[in-house]
């Protein structure tokens, strides 16, 4: 069993945490030493060290999901022919765990995460994954690598343990098929606040001439050829002082859709929240999807529907675009200044405070590090 029965409160969160108990552990021989560790958790960086294990379950098509584990981190073992390096059959998904003031360890929306997982994998012809095994792999894992999730000095301090699960087409043939044998994965890498500049506005380069996703393709999946499909125009960005990349539709190249890692949000000055409508080529934000939430509660009137760069031009223009942020896992929320373009900038002729990303980004954060009453059930106890 991967975790003591003393370790729970209740029994209610005891039998919960029993979804961890099917993962086999092999403990790692080389664990990190704490003072390393606790010296990596001081400045975290983001995406750049891992903790000491990571979950995995095993399909094949003729025994389904099993060999549920975890394991020590370290490298994987491919056949040069392994599917995934050929025809790109891979999924991924990006979630958190947050120490509370108490010590215990949180996630946000995880069965959010588990059921955008099943969509990517029927897009990209894998096998789904249950709830059970999504979620019983963050606990299984946490269970051993709990020390690795570090503590917020204060309210200020957005660190947390990014947890990345992954699933890869693993059978070694050469052939345009989905694979027999399939590989999923959990690692955990501790992190700081995504953009150095913690809120500060970012400026976002606006992608002309490449498009990240198009009608009847991917986009709306969580795969890494959506990711791959948006790095040369992250690059023009980055060349251009820009922190992000957005994209446009690929049909009319007029409608504003999302950035490379990102949902967009438009404040407008009599209190609508805009973002752009769902569709195949969008990515269902679960922070999108939260936000959306908040804001009904915070008394603004959240509208889902296709919003041009005209309309941003203008609106900008005119001052009845008052703010905009961008949103997702990873940054939380944060506060657009500027869309930089070849031959022109649109900024907010307003100049505003960002009042409405700041309120709402608190209002988050807060729900996740166990500041205020979870009274929606959005956050999931992992250890």
């Amino acid at each position: 069993m991967l975790v003591p029965s003393d370790a729970f409160p209740d029994d209610a969160f005891l039998a919960d945490a029993f979804l961890a108990d099917a993962f086999q552990l092999v403990p790692s021989n080389q664990p990190t030493a704490d003072h390393v560790r606790d010296s990596i958790l001081q400045a975290p960086g983001f995406g750049t060290h891992f903790s000491d294990h990571m979950a995995y379950i095993r399909w094949t098509l003729r025994r389904g999901w099993h060999a549920h584990g975890v394991r020590p981190y370290g490298p994987l073992t491919l056949d040069p022919a392994a599917a995934v390096l050929h025809y790109g059959q891979e999924i991924f998904e990006g979630i958190k765990a947050y120490r509370h003031a108490d010590g215990s360890v949180w996630t946000f929306r995880p069965e959010k995460n588990a059921e955008r997982f099943r969509k990517s994998a029927r897009r990209l012809a894998l096998p789904e994954l249950s709830d059970d095994d999504f979620i019983g792999a963050l606990k299984a894992l946490l269970a051993q690598d709990h020390a690795w999730v570090p503590t917020p000095v204060d309210e200020s301090d957005e660190c947390s343990l990014y947890l990345r699960p992954f699933m890869i087409a693993s059978e070694a043939f050469l052939g345009v098929r989905p694979s027999h044998e399939v590989d999923f994965y959990v690692i955990a890498s501790p992190a700081a606040a995504y953009f150095k500049g913690g809120v500060e506005p970012v400026s976002i380069w606006l992608s002309r001439h490449y498009q990240r996703a198009a009608p009847g393709g991917t986009g709306f999946a969580k795969c890494g050829g959506n990711y791959a499909a948006s790095l040369a125009a992250q690059k023009q960005a980055e060349e251009q002082g820009c922190s992000q990349v957005a994209f446009l539709d690929a049909a009319e190249h007029r409608w504003i859709e999302e950035l490379g890692g990102m949902n967009l949000f438009f404040v407008f000055s009599d209190g609508r929240l805009v973002t752009p409508r769902l569709t195949d080529t969008i990515l269902e934000g679960v922070t999108r999807d939260s936000v959306l939430t908040l804001a009904r509660e915070d008394g603004l009137t959240p509208q889902e529907r296709p919003i041009s760069l005209d309309e941003w031009r203008e609106g900008a223009a005119s001052g009845d675009i008052t703010e905009v942020f961008a949103c997702g896992t990873a940054a939380v929320i944060t506060p657009v200044s500027e869309l930089v373009t070849e031959d022109e900038r649109i900024r907010l002729s307003a100049g505003g405070d960002n009042a409405v990303a700041k309120r709402l980004r608190k209002k988050l954060l807060d729900l996740q590090y166990g500041r205020c009453e979870d009274t929606r059930g959005w956050l999931t106890r992992l250890v």
